[in-house]
């Protein structure tokens, strides 16, 4: 058997007097892929930072062995103590990288090209018209469409997901020998997520690439993975095949994270009683924007009449893909936005057309929770306050006791002592943030909660315990939601209806129970099947 291309022994991290990663041990192999799971916080990252030369935090002390290379004619090179000059010539021409976040991983002041041609030039001499031809070669073979114009294209100018192709074709531009993959789908629609994970296995058939793949999710794991390490507490807890990962789970950490997962087919909520009146009432709801471009100025339709309802104590589920007109929706219904046209009214109330007071009054009734609830909270605000300010804006609580009793009320509602009142953002977990931002959104008493991906940034045992609290306070409550999401399982988990959307449009809107048992549309099958099943692919494909 071939040495492996990565080998990793006895790894630990220790910053200040506390050690992050603890004795952790892998191998991986040529042609196969290794999955590193566990839930943020766990390790994941700084491990294979630290085995790859690529941690630079400031007071790290990283001790044991990481050995890339003894897999064909490779060159061994132990990376952990390597110096500047070894690591400059490893990372990109032996290893190449993929973040979760291309966005900020992309220089905006390049062109595709040059970012990909930078590497070649760095690490194997090229010229820059062999540069510019393998460069296109790569364009081409992650499936970028019209590949000569995207060479000449800017970051901003791609999709989310054609930035994360990108990325792939800068990281194999080298042939490397291994491709670290962290977190590379995470922020992705669940049909690009499809898209990235079947690229990278193709890539790796043609390549004969070594991968390792992080996430915190393992049904993605399930997807590429022939092998898995879970980490919890920077210590690897399990470390099997995939397949007994799956049947054999031996740590109860493992099974949690499993049992975590949203599946297409788990049982939605209860049903809400047929004569509840309807909250909130949509008609012909249409979005404009007008934005510059290189020829001039142009008009992008983001939302295109649409009409949908909601009734009391019920959630429809918004389901699409990035750019489909889902967030305009929240925005209109908020204020955020200035429709073109449409009507929308709350309980008989119009949503469009009040001013003042009015809209002031009405504002109080329909909230937002947004994705990332490190970015909504003030940083510099503590929890308890954050909470307050909406008591104190719409007068909900008399004097500055009143309102001390009620945000302890509210912490204690989405399940948090009230003495977090007194932390920071930065002293929260994500859950944690996410449940103050909830909590907040409380403050005014609102009929209509609107949740735009607020759980798709969380890790998959955090994002199942934020539900159960949101379909709690639904019961408690008698609240309505507007669950806005781009992940069709979690969708059916929630909602009693569902409204499809696609280029600003409705494709298909339903009681949640027929469409998923039988989608009318082809772009709805298309949502379903991108969801990660219940089984790995080694399972189906007999691997």
């Amino acid at each position: 058997m071939a040495d492996p291309v990565l080998s990793v022994r006895d790894l630990r991290v220790r910053i200040g007097r506390r050690e992050i990663v603890r004795g952790v041990s892998f191998d991986v192999e040529r042609d196969a892929t290794l999955g590193i799971v566990g839930e943020s916080g766990s390790g994941k990252s700084m491990t294979v930072l630290a085995a790859t030369g690529l941690l630079d935090a400031p007071g790290a002390v990283v001790t044991g062995t990481s050995t890339l290379g003894g897999a064909s004619d490779a060159v061994s090179t132990q990376l952990v103590g390597a110096s500047p000059r070894t690591l400059r010539e490893v990372h990109g021409g032996r290893i190449g990288f993929v973040f979760q976040d291309p966005g900020t991983s992309l220089n905006p002041l390049l062109t595709v090209e040059r970012q990909i041609t930078e590497s070649l030039e760095a690490h194997r001499n090229m010229t820059r018209r062999q540069a510019t031809d393998r460069a296109l070669e790569l364009i081409e073979a992650v499936g970028l469409p019209d590949p000569q114009t995207r060479l000449n294209s800017y970051p901003h100018q791609l999709s989310g997901g054609q930035r994360q192709r990108v990325m792939i074709a800068i990281a194999l531009a080298c042939d490397p020998e291994l491709l670290i993959a962290d977190e590379p789908t995470t922020a992705l629609d669940v049909t690009t997520q499809a898209q990235i994970i079947e690229l990278v296995r193709e890539l790796q058939r043609d390549f004969g690439t070594a991968v390792v793949w992080i996430s915190h999710d393992l049904g993605v794991i399930g997807q590429v993975a022939d092998d898995v390490t879970v980490l919890q507490d920077g210590q690897a807890v399990e470390q099997a095949p995939i397949l007994d990962v799956f049947d054999r789970p031996q740590q109860p950490y493992t099974r949690e994270l499993l049992e975590s997962r949203p599946l297409v087919g788990d049982q939605g909520p209860p049903p809400v009683d047929s004569d509840a009146p309807v909250l909130l009432r949509v008609d012909g709801l249409d979005v404009r924007f007008a934005v510059s471009t290189p020829v001039g100025r142009s008009t992008v339709h983001a939302v295109k009449d649409l009409t949908f309802q909601i009734r009391r104590g019920s959630t429809l589920g918004l389901v699409g893909e990035s750019g489909s007109g889902k967030s305009t929706v929240a925005g209109a219904l908020t204020g955020l936005v200035e429709p073109h046209a449409g009507s929308a009214s709350l309980d008989g109330s119009d949503v469009f057309g009040v001013r003042g007071a009015a809209a002031k009054a009405l504002r109080r009734r329909i909230s937002l929770v947004f994705q990332d609830p490190y970015s909504s909270l003030n940083p510099r605000m503590r929890a308890g306050a954050a909470i307050e300010e909406p008591l104190r804006v719409h007068r909900l609580a008399n004097g500055k006791h009143g309102r001390r009793k009620r945000v302890e009320e509210l912490l204690e509602l989405v399940g948090l002592p009230g003495g977090f009142a007194s932390r920071y953002p930065h002293e929260l977990s994500g859950g944690q943030r996410q449940r103050v931002s909830i909590a907040r959104a409380l403050a005014g008493e609102p009929d209509l909660l609107i949740l735009d991906e607020s759980t798709a940034s969380l890790d998959v045992s955090v994002q199942a315990r934020v539900l159960d609290l949101l379909a709690d306070l639904q019961r408690e409550l008698h609240l309505a939601y507007l669950f806005i999401g781009h992940d069709l399982a979690v969708i059916q988990r929630m909602s009693h209806d569902v409204l499809v959307m696609r280029d600003g449009a409705a494709v298909e809107y339903r009681p949640a129970a027929e469409l998923f048992d039988s989608p009318e549309q082809d772009y709805t099958r298309e949502l379903l099947a991108a969801v990660p099943p219940s089984r790995p692919r080694a399972a189906v494909s007999g691997d």
